[in-house]
């Protein structure tokens, strides 16, 4: 399971830069994935409960945390090798985070990508993405015994 939340992937040179072209051609760049992210961010931020959830303090820790989110997001739809993290961890060290924040936290990315994507497909393929994300951390800090 380490792999699945390091976003180590098995993918050739060649096939990485043809899925990373794929992602472009949808409208997927580094540009766009920073400026969702921090659209994102400030939602969930206004939200009363994942705001509280998610405080990290200082303004220097909370850009901080959108590059590790716009490491993360460069790392899933360009398969760059840039994110170097532990999704589990990351979420397991969020202040009273229960099951159901999950839902609301998909639909503010949901909300997200149709404020923000470039196109419709590039919204579909990154929520696609971010739902198995979702539902498999959700499983795993809900459901799996804590060493694992």
């Amino acid at each position: 399971m380490p792999g699945f939340f390091t976003v180590e992937q098995e993918y050739s040179p060649k096939t990485r830069a043809q899925l990373r072209q794929a992602a472009e051609v949808l409208g997927i760049d580094e540009e766009y994935l920073r400026r969702m992210t921090k659209f994102f961010v400030a939602r969930i931020r206004a939200n009363k409960r994942l705001g509280r959830i998610g405080a990290t303090g200082t303004a220097d820790d909370e850009e901080r945390q959108v590059e590790r989110m716009v490491a993360f997001w460069s790392s899933i739809a360009l398969h760059r090798d840039v994110y170097s993290g532990d999704l589990v961890t990351a979420h397991r060290n969020l202040r009273d985070l229960q099951r159901q924040d999950f839902v609301r936290w998909l639909e503010l990315f949901q909300a997200t990508l149709e404020e923000t994507a470039p196109t419709v497909d590039a919204g579909n393929y990154l929520l696609s993405r971010t739902e198995i994300i979702a539902k498999e951390l959700e499983r795993v800090l809900f459901e799996c015994p804590r060493g694992v």
